[in-house]
C-alpha cells in the first residue's frame, strides 16, 4: 500500500491521546478515550534508569505529576507512587503507563505513532522499542526528532515506518544554531531515510518540508480554524484540545 493511503493520513490523529480536563495527557484513560472515538494515537516513549520503557513526553517530572526530578532518574517501582495531573492541578487515579502496558491497553484497537524521545545515546530505546512491538498485533509507526534515532530503525528494522520530526526551532527548543539550521532544513534525511515528514503546522508551508516530496503530518492543531489554514499543505493532522469538525 501506498503510504500516502495508509492509516497515518486517513484518521486525523490524538495528540498524547484523547486527554481532557480530567484525562491527563499520555494516560491509559486518553488512550482509552481516542479508542472510544476511534482516533489513531500518538504518544511519547522514553527509557528510565532500570531499562523500562515509560510513556511520558517531558524530561523533567514537574508539569503533569506533583515530583521534581527526571523521568530518566525513576525506576519502574516508582511508577506506582507517582499520579498524572487533572488540569486543575489535582492528583488523578492515573499513573506513568509503561510501553507495555500502553501496548497491552491499546492491543491493536487503533494504530499508534509512537514518538522516540532520545537525545542522548542511540540504540538502547530504540532496540527496546522494536522488541516491545515484535509480537505487537496492531498498525504503528515511528517519529523522532532525532535523525540518529530514525537511522537505526532503518538499519535495524526497516520495515516500520518512520517519520521526520522537525519545525522552525527557536533558542529556547534547541542549543546550537547549526544544529537548529540542519534540523529544520532536513539535511539530515539523507541519513534517516524517512517515509514521511511530521512538521510543526504555524511553519508550513515551507521549502524544506516541500522538496521532499514526501507525505507531511502537521503538528499539533488546537483548533478548527488552524486546521482549515494548514489543510491546504498537508496530508494529516495531530490534534488536541477540540475535535476536527471535518472528521
Amino acid at each position: 500500500m501506498e503510504i500516502k493511503n495508509s492509516w497515518l493520513f486517513r484518521n486525523p490523529i490524538t495528540h498524547r491521546g484523547l486527554h481532557t480536563f480530567e484525562y491527563p495527557e499520555n494516560s491509559l484513560i486518553a488512550f482509552e478515550n481516542s479508542i472510544k472515538n476511534n482516533y489513531p494515537i500518538e504518544l511519547d516513549v522514553r527509557i528510565i534508569d532500570d531499562g523500562t520503557i515509560v510513556v511520558f513526553h517531558d524530561e523533567k517530572l514537574i508539569r503533569v505529576t506533583k515530583q521534581d526530578g527526571y523521568v530518566t532518574k525513576l525506576k519502574k517501582s516508582d511508577l506506582e507512587n507517582i499520579f498524572l495531573l487533572s488540569g486543575d492541578g489535582k492528583n488523578t487515579d492515573q499513573r506513568i503507563p509503561t510501553f507495555r502496558e500502553v501496548l497491552d491497553c491499546i492491543s491493536g484497537r487503533v494504530p499508534l505513532l509512537i514518538e522516540i524521545k532520545n537525545s542522548g545515546k542511540v540504540g538502547p530505546l530504540e532496540s527496546k522499542v522494536i522488541e516491545e512491538l515484535r509480537t505487537y498485533n496492531g498498525e504503528f509507526a515511528i517519529q523522532s526528532f532525532n535523525p540518529f534515532s530514525l537511522e537505526y530503525f532503518k538499519n535495524n528494522a526497516p520495515h516500520i515506518l518512520r517519520g521526520q520530526l522537525s519545525c522552525f526551532f527557536g533558542k529556547n527548543d534547541l542549543r546550537g544554531a547549526h544544529k537548529r539550521a540542519v534540523l529544520k532544513k532536513l539535511k539530515l534525511n539523507k541519513i534517516a531515510k524517512p517515509d514521511f515528514i511530521s512538521y510543526r503546522f504555524s511553519d508550513l508551508p515551507n521549502k524544506y518540508v516541500t522538496k521532499t516530496n514526501l507525505p507531511v503530518l502537521a503538528w499539533t492543531i488546537q483548533n478548527n480554524a488552524d486546521m482549515e489554514k494548514v489543510i491546504p499543505y498537508c496530508n494529516n493532522i495531530i490534534f488536541e484540545n477540540f475535535i476536527p469538525s471535518y472528521k
